[in-house]
């Protein structure tokens, strides 16, 4: 007999009423239509497949892309009760051939697989003697050679469609703007499937850009004062700079550790388990790490390197505050970013087509950066959504960046740009400008060009912060030959000439304050309590071997406290809470919660 929808909701996951589409993404499953979701880091996908599969009849195959985060998946199901496994070169050869015939029996609920691992013959073989609810297609934008985690591997997956054309297929992914939307579609024969695309706004993330100086610094400042003691992660562009990092951040006191594909697999794996299991470490990672990343009490996710796109930068900062408490994405970002970024797109193989289309998805990022109003809005506007109102809680909005006419100072960057050829990087100009006779000046015979020392009413620093805005508003491009030569763009011409005004942001080096706390609120009066239930999860799941959010997460220890259980009936109300946990932790947490209240009455 299946059971309902909103049945398992409620007794297996612990939670009251199902958000946004979910419950029409699921009924369509459970009718055995297809789909594809897009809906933010956070918003609750994988019930949209979970929910079905143990509703329909059969094992419910998810093609997740990193094997090295199966075994949590897998454990947080386990902790519910739900039967759930994964198949993968981790198994023995007798643990494989058990595994494979309780699929066969119908055994399992859940079943996860690497798409490498599902394209073989003989998992195809497997799956076609073996009753299936449905496939989930997981992180679908790696489908897409436009997206920003592109794996050739998922190409492969529209031999789903062929081989399996009555069970129902759903592709999942938290970022795609339009035209990568269109291609996972066409890419996995889901043209005619039902799309769902849910807000892209995580409200809970606040969003923070600022100007490089001293990034090391400015990053243990973010750290010390506003999130001591908390997960988090860092990101850089490569890998000499994430071991540098990492250790630079241990040497403050700060627990850190590194990862990057250029560790071993076995170190990679242990410094993953690590952040996923224990309180308050921090992740130094280049890209390679955090695709599936099911940790929910990350509260920052910073950056020390501009991202090449948006979907990049929201994907990466979409890891924080999966819990919806208030998190904190952060980022220093400078000219020579873009530079790198640009050599780097240079050298790439990728054709014109595919350069030409990374290059404005830089020139994208870099006109968030410089932003003088809403970023929220700026960021919602690229995946084609309109947020009306500001947002109050990101940078620009907490703290409204000055701006300036800086009609007449860009005539004179631009102009240096010219009087110089066109062959040299900003520092270079800069010191034109503001008449700093370097060797390199002299020699060049610069010193002599009619906009040497003309720049006298600005600083080296606000000169480069004039000329980061140039480029970031398409006025000069970048030359990737490996020296970062700025040049001039059609798009200048009416400003070089004065004939169009413009203003600038003021070169600011000082962060936003912040206005909303990065933890969860908890009453002074409340926090012995919490720290009481929090010890009890982090003493179960050591006892378990699991990360303490599989045994219960901070949002439903809240909810304890805001409800006070007393015996299992209320326990059960508490959101979180279902069938499965009630019976195995109720009666540790109703026990502290009944100790505290003893004591204090």
């Amino acid at each position: 007999m299946q059971r309902d929808a909103l049945s398992v909701l409620q007794h297996v996951f612990g939670y009251h009423d199902f958000r946004g589409e979910q419950r029409a993404i699921i009924d369509n499953l459970i009718d055995g239509d297809d789909a594809l979701v897009l809906m933010p880091t956070g918003g609750g996908k994988s019930l949209c497949y979970q929910i079905p599969s143990l509703v329909r009849d059969g094992v419910g195959v998810v093609v997740s892309p990193l094997i090295a985060l199966m075994q949590d998946q897998v454990s947080a199901l386990n902790a519910l009760g739900v039967r759930a496994a994964f198949l993968n070169s981790t198994l023995s050869a007798e643990q494989s051939q058990s595994l494979q015939q309780q699929v066969r029996n119908g055994e399992l609920d859940l079943l996860y697989v690497a798409p490498e691992r599902l394209i073989q013959p003989r998992t195809l073989e497997l799956l076609h003697q073996s009753p299936l609810a449905l496939f989930a297609i997981d992180e679908a934008h790696c489908v897409s050679q436009w997206g920003h985690d592109f794996r050739s591997d998922y190409l492969q997956l529209s031999l789903l469609h062929r081989e399996f054309p009555k069970v129902p297929r759903i592709a999942l992914t938290a970022t795609a703007d339009p035209r990568t939307r269109t291609e996972i579609a066409e890419r996995l024969d889901l043209t005619g499937a039902r799309h769902y695309v849910s807000s892209f706004d995580r409200p809970n993330i606040q969003y923070r850009i600022e100007r490089k100086d001293g990034a090391r610094k400015q990053l243990l400042r973010l750290l010390r004062a506003e999130h001591a003691g908390e997960a988090g992660i860092v990101y850089c562009l490569s890998r000499n700079k994430v071991d540098q990092t990492a250790q630079w951040l241990t040497d403050q006191g700060i627990p850190a550790l590194p990862y990057h594909a250029g560790l071993s697999g076995a170190m990679r794996a242990d410094h993953q388990q690590r952040f996923l299991r224990e309180d308050g470490l921090v992740m130094v990672a280049t890209v390679a790490f955090g695709m599936g990343i099911d940790k929910p009490d990350v509260r920052f996710v910073a950056h020390l390197d501009l991202p090449k796109s948006i979907e990049a930068y929201y994907q990466e900062t979409g890891r924080a505050g999966r819990d919806g408490e208030p998190a904190t994405a952060w980022m220093a970002y400078g000219l020579e970013d873009a530079i790198r970024h640009k050599q780097m797109l240079a050298q790439s193989e990728g054709n014109e087509q595919f350069k030409r289309h990374e290059h404005q998805r830089l020139e994208a990022m870099l006109g968030l950066c410089e932003v003088t109003h809403c970023r929220r809005q700026a960021l919602l506007h690229y995946f084609g959504e309109n947020l009306e109102q500001p947002c109050g809680n990101c940078d620009t909005c907490l703290n409204p960046p000055q701006t300036f006419d800086a009609t007449e100072a860009s005539q004179k960057a631009l102009s240096c740009v010219f009087r110089t050829g066109q062959r040299f990087g900003v520092n270079h100009l800069v010191d034109v400008l503001t008449g700093n006779r370097s060797d390199k000046v002299a020699a060049a015979g610069h010193d002599h060009v009619s906009t040497w020392n003309i720049g006298g009413e600005f600083s080296a620093s606000q000169w480069r912060a004039i000329y980061r805005q140039l480029v970031a508003r398409g006025l000069l491009a970048v030359d990737a030959d490996g020296y970062g030569a700025l040049k001039l763009t059609e798009t200048c011409r009416p400003y070089l000439r004065g004939e169009v005004p413009l203003h600038l942001r003021k070169d600011a080096a000082k962060s936003a304050e912040r206005t909303r706390r990065s933890k969860p609120q908890v009453a002074e009066a409340d926090r012995q309590l919490w720290e009481a239930l929090r010890a009890r999860r982090k003493q179960l799941a050591e006892e378990e071997g699991v990360p303490p959010y599989v045994i219960f997460h901070d949002a439903t220890l809240m909810d304890m406290l805001a409800l006070r259980p007393r015996d299992r009936y209320e326990m059960a109300a508490v959101s979180g809470v279902g069938d499965r946990k009630l019976e195995a932790y109720g009666d540790a947490f109703l026990t502290v919660l009944n100790e505290h209240t003893d004591a204090a009455s």
